[in-house]
């Protein structure tokens, strides 16, 4: 996907609630989200028609089990939310969440590795993850956690991403003090041709709406819910 299109798409999908609920990774990965939390996420992105849920390893079973039959994707964090796990431990961390019915897969890149200017690191961890899930039809989505990084260190990730053949880049795991900021989507946005997640601190329609217009074209939010009520709203309102 060119940047130029990109935008197009942003700005359409933007007219929309329906098309804004589509590209929601319906989130919660909180550390205390039990089993009923996290049935309920799912029951939620199926009323509300979200893209995918997006959840810790141990609920992609259970998730699998309560979306079958329906549109909704379940995705799985891997590294989460550090990055600074062995490659190895990476890998059979998305092989299992794939064997239980994962299609998604958000890794954390090795963070301190970027900073050492350890690219070749970098890129073979990258490309660990990918070769395992593209060769189950899944897509990854790598999180940088751009509040960490400079913006030459963001521009790296993104490029290094992409090289190993990432399907997505993602802003930050909302776990470290980090958020999705326009300036940094927008930055991601021009540094790759893939795929862009803005995700942390997404909360209402007009934060969606701005990371969309950035050139987002996935959100991750556990506000996905009273974002689509409100943007649902306005659509009311107008008619």
């Amino acid at each position: 996907m060119s940047s130029r299109n990109s935008a197009v798409d942003s700005q359409r999908l933007a007219q929309s609630w329906q098309g804004i609920a589509r590209i929601i990774d319906h989130t919660n990965l909180r550390p205390d989200a039990t089993p009923s939390h996290i049935l309920r996420l799912c029951e939620e992105a199926r009323e509300f028609g979200f893209g995918s849920v997006m959840i810790n390893p141990c609920y992609v079973e259970l998730s699998c089990s309560r979306l079958r039959g329906s549109p909704v994707k379940v995705g799985a964090v891997v590294g989460f939310p550090l990055g600074a796990t062995l490659t190895s431990v990476k890998v059979f961390e998305a092989a299992e969440a794939m064997k239980l019915g994962a299609r998604e897969i958000d890794m954390v890149m090795n963070i301190g590795a970027l900073k050492g200017s350890e690219r070749e690191l970098v890129l073979a961890d990258i490309r660990a993850v990918v070769d395992l899930v593209h060769a189950q039809a899944g897509l990854v989505k790598v999180i940088l956690e751009t509040g960490l990084l400079t913006d030459e260190e963001k521009v790296q990730a993104c490029e290094l991403s992409e090289s190993a053949g990432a399907d997505f880049v993602k802003t930050s795991t909302g776990f470290l003090g980090g958020v999705a900021t326009v300036e940094d989507v927008a930055l991601m946005r021009r540094a790759v041709k893939i795929g862009v997640k803005a995700s942390g601190g997404i909360r209402t329609a007009s934060d969606a709406r701005a990371m969309i217009e950035a050139g987002a074209n996935r959100l991750g939010t556990s506000s996905g819910v009273s974002i689509i009520r409100e943007l649902r709203g306005h659509s009311s309102g107008k008619q």
